[in-house]
C-alpha cells in the first residue's frame, strides 16, 4: 500500500495494474525515453521494456520525441528504434513518431522510412536553427504532408525551434487532408486556448497537450488528448487523469493534474526538465541509461535530491 500523500491530495499509485482502457478515447500518449548503454549505444531491450510498461497502463507511445533524445540519434537508429517499438506494441496501442528535422528534405527522408514500419502517425517540428517566415513554415509542412502515407501532426515547441506556430499557420495547414492536428508543447496558455478555439470549430483537426501542467485545462477546452513527458515517471497518474475526465469526474482529474504539476515543478527546479526526467527514471531503473554525451549522469548531490523525489512520490 502506497503512503497517503495528503499534502499533494492524491496517492501516486503507479503499480503494474492495468488501467481501464476507456481512457484511450482521450488518447494519452507518452513520449518515451530512448534507452542507452554505457557506451552510448541504444539499449533496445530496455526500450521494449518501457513500451510494455506504458502498455500496461493503457498509454499510447510517441517515439523519437524530445524526451527521446531525437537530436542525438542517427537516421538508422531512429528507423530501428521505431521498428522495435512498433513490433513490441503489436497493435495493442497506437505508436506515433516524431520526424522533426532542420530541413524539409531530411524530414521527408526519415518520414518515408518510418512510414513503412506501420506507425499510426507522426509529429513534425517546424524547422529549427532557421528563423522561417510563416510562408516557409506552411511550405515545409505541406511538402512533408504531401510526401507521406500516414497522417501528421504539427508540433509547436518554441523552446526548441525558437518560434511558435502562429494561429494563421495552423488555420492554413489544418485544411490539408493529411494534417490531422497539433501537439502544443509551449508554455503560452493563451496561445493554447486560441488553438483550441479554432480546433472546436472543426471535426477533423485535434490538439494534443504537450505541456504536462496544462493537460486538464486543455481537455476541458476540447483537446483530444495529451503527449506527455512526465508519463515516463507516473504513467498511471497520466492515464487516470484522462480516465477521470472522460468519466466526467473533473474534481478527481484535478487531483491527478495537481500531482503532475507538483512533480513538474520539483524537477524544473533542478534544471533542464527533459534531462531531469531521464535522470529520475534512471534512478528508478538504471537499464534506461542517461542521455548521450554530453548529457551528464547526475552528480552525487543531484542524485540525492532526485532520490528524495522517488520517496516523496512513492515511485518504486
Amino acid at each position: 500500500m502506497m503512503e497517503d500523500l495528503s499534502h499533494i491530495a492524491v496517492r501516486a499509485t503507479d503499480s503494474t495494474e492495468e488501467t481501464n482502457s476507456a481512457s484511450r478515447q482521450l488518447t494519452p500518449f507518452v513520449s518515451i525515453v530512448s534507452c542507452f548503454n554505457r557506451d552510448d549505444t541504444i539499449n533496445y531491450t530496455a526500450v521494449r521494456n518501457q513500451v510494455r510498461r506504458q502498455i500496461s497502463f493503457g498509454n499510447n507511445i510517441l517515439v523519437c520525441d524530445t524526451q527521446g533524445d531525437f537530436t542525438c540519434l542517427t537516421h538508422a537508429e531512429k528507423v530501428r528504434l521505431c521498428a522495435e517499438v512498433v513490433e513490441e506494441a503489436d497493435g495493442r496501442v497506437e505508436v506515433w513518431a516524431n520526424i522533426g528535422m532542420p530541413s524539409t528534405y531530411q524530414a521527408i527522408l526519415i518520414g518515408k522510412d518510418i512510414a513503412e514500419l506501420g506507425v499510426n502517425g507522426m509529429t513534425v517540428l517546424a524547422p529549427y536553427f532557421v528563423d522561417c517566415p510563416d510562408e516557409d513554415v506552411i511550405l515545409h509542412y505541406s511538402k512533408v504532408a504531401d510526401s507521406l502515407s500516414v497522417p501528421i501532426c504539427l508540433y509547436n515547441a518554441p523552446g526548441i525551434t525558437m518560434q511558435a506556430l502562429s494561429l494563421d499557420v495552423v488555420r492554413t495547414l489544418a485544411a490539408h487532408d493529411n494534417i490531422v492536428g497539433i501537439k502544443d508543447n509551449g508554455v503560452d496558455r493563451e496561445r493554447m486556448l486560441a488553438y483550441l478555439a479554432f480546433v472546436r470549430s472543426r471535426r477533423d483537426f485535434a490538439l494534443y497537450a504537450g505541456n504536462d501542467t496544462l493537460i486538464l485545462e486543455a481537455l476541458i477546452h476540447g483537446a483530444a488528448g495529451c503527449m506527455s513527458d512526465l508519463g515516463n515517471i507516473l504513467p498511471r497518474t497520466l492515464n487516470t487523469l484522462c480516465l477521470m475526465f472522460a468519466n466526467g469526474s473533473n474534481r478527481e482529474a484535478a487531483k491527478w493534474q495537481a500531482l503532475l504539476g507538483e512533480l513538474h515543478g520539483d524537477l524544473s527546479s533542478l534544471g533542464n526538465l527533459p534531462m531531469r526526467i531521464k535522470q529520475l527514471l534512471y534512478l528508478m531503473d538504471n537499464s534506461v541509461g542517461t542521455g548521450r554525451q554530453p548529457s551528464p549522469r547526475p552528480t552525487d548531490d543531484e542524485e540525492k535530491r532526485l532520490s528524495a523525489l522517488i520517496e516523496k512520490y512513492q515511485i518504486f
